[in-house]
């Protein structure tokens, strides 16, 4: 069977700002259909940027974009279409009723009135019993979700979600989730900027981190967290010990709980962990284990080693 074509195809994408400041460089990224893609990197790192120009807000200054085979730039109206945005600031009509602010988003793309459709819309998304509430009136998760609910008015097959749940109690984040996969279960693709890394560890298909204006890795999650996980593991001591003895330093443990523990990081990958002789070498220099524990590197561990790296 032929594999599907990306649903967005981003080649040798550049955007250079008049001061100059160049915010990306040289993108090259493929969205799958029905996907969920989470995009992961710190503050200015480009990741808004990116997302505004893949739906028509922002202009690139070098490569390309399709969405659904229609170019950004040259079938501007068709690509924008298969689009529904959830920007990261709240920008929508306080003093407007949630019905008539969502009803209004999906006339703006041109689609006739489908009562029914926006109301199955504001009942996925818990909305229904305020749908003659003015905006003003809603809490900040409540806002959100009118974002959301504006975002699918039109029906888009594409669904991005810019920060989404920030400033968003634990409670309401996971029925957003919640929302989010069943979106993702009715054929709708969705990229995903986050901060909350366990929320793209929970929902992600494939993540990729972007640092400096670049995209520096694009994997499916499991690959990611078996490429680069390591696991941890403890050793906690019978007796205190001041510090380590040279004949140790080749495992590069580090000393911890006040003397009283040590920690080996050691890849899961890789043929030899090392544990059978580090225990016989500890052994050996007097040093003596009365428990241990391994836990696996998250992939905030692994986020964080990614950007730290020159």
């Amino acid at each position: 069977m032929l594999a599907q074509p990306p649903i967005i195809s981003v080649s040798n994408l550049s955007k250079t700002y008049g001061s100059g400041f160049k915010a990306l460089k040289g993108i090259n990224l493929d969205i799958k259909r029905g996907e969920i893609f989470a995009l992961l990197g710190p503050n200015g790192a480009g990741k808004t940027t990116l997302i505004s120009i893949i739906c028509g807000i922002a202009n690139l200054s070098e490569g390309s974009v399709t969405v659904g085979g229609h170019d950004i730039n040259k079938d501007y109206r068709a690509a924008r279409s298969l689009i529904g945005l959830v920007p990261q600031e709240l920008h929508t009509d306080s003093f407007e009723t949630v019905w008539a602010t969502v009803s209004f988003s999906r006339g703006l793309f041109g689609k006739p009135k489908n009562p029914a459709h926006i109301e199955k819309v504001l009942k996925d998304l818990s909305l229904w019993d305020k749908k003659d509430s003015k905006i003003i009136t809603l809490s900040g998760g409540m806002k959100r979700r009118v974002m959301i609910a504006k975002a699918l008015s039109h029906e888009p097959q594409i669904l991005f979600l810019d920060e989404p749940t920030a400033g968003v109690d634990v409670e309401l984040r996971k029925g957003m989730w919640d929302v989010v996969r069943g979106l993702q279960a009715a054929g709708v693709t969705i990229i995903l900027t986050t901060h909350y890394i366990q929320e793209a560890e929970e929902m992600a298909d494939r993540i990729g981190v972007i640092n400096k204006g670049e995209i520096i890795l694009v994997e499916d999650k499991a690959g990611l967290m078996q490429k680069l996980g390591k696991k941890h593991l403890k050793l906690y001591l019978q007796g205190k010990v001041d510090a380590l003895p040279a004949s140790l330093a080749a495992y590069n443990l580090e000393l911890t709980d006040g003397g009283r523990a040590v920690i080996y990081d050691y890849d899961t990958k890789g043929e030899r962990t090392g544990i059978t002789s580090l225990l016989s070498d500890l052994r050996n220099a007097g040093i003596h284990i009365s428990d241990l524990d391994t836990t696996q590197s998250s992939l905030e561990d692994i986020f964080v080693s990614l950007v730290r790296a020159p």
